[in-house]
């Protein structure tokens, strides 16, 4: 997901919309987070204003998502960056890390196989076209 540049409305606060348009997710996605407290926005009445933390902790969520870690991961990661992380909670998040570039590998090499294969069988049509 490609983060974008929005106008902060309320001095370093954004609001709702502005936190969705700036991490282009649905605003079930932001609620969503929130119920199961991976963000905490400040709350006035019902407007919910998201301070620059919580806009560090969605960008954290967001690249550990593209990375392909669950969510519970995600917020292991986020207990790391609030508490600055401890040498044991750095080696942990180090071989969840090592664990995951290994499922990213695997899935490159079957994306490769599966475009040689597509790449065959297209110059097979085409030549059986001429």
């Amino acid at each position: 997901m490609k983060m974008k540049d929005t106008p902060e409305a309320k001095g370093d606060l954004l609001s709702f919309k502005e936190m969705c348009e700036k991490f282009d997710v649905t605003p079930r996605t932001l609620r969503y987070y929130e119920y199961i407290e991976l963000l905490e926005p400040e709350k006035e009445g019902r407007t919910r204003w998201y301070s620059p933390r919580e806009v560090a902790r969605m960008t954290l969520i967001i690249r550990g998502r593209r990375w392909g870690f669950s969510l519970e991961e995600c917020r292991q990661f986020l207990l790391i960056y609030d508490e600055e992380g401890t040498e044991a909670q750095n080696k942990v998040w180090v071989e969840m890390a090592d664990r995951q570039l290994g499922v990213l590998d695997e899935q490159i090499r079957e994306l490769q196989t599966a475009r040689e294969e597509l790449q065959d069988m297209r110059d097979q049509v085409a030549r059986a076209m001429k």
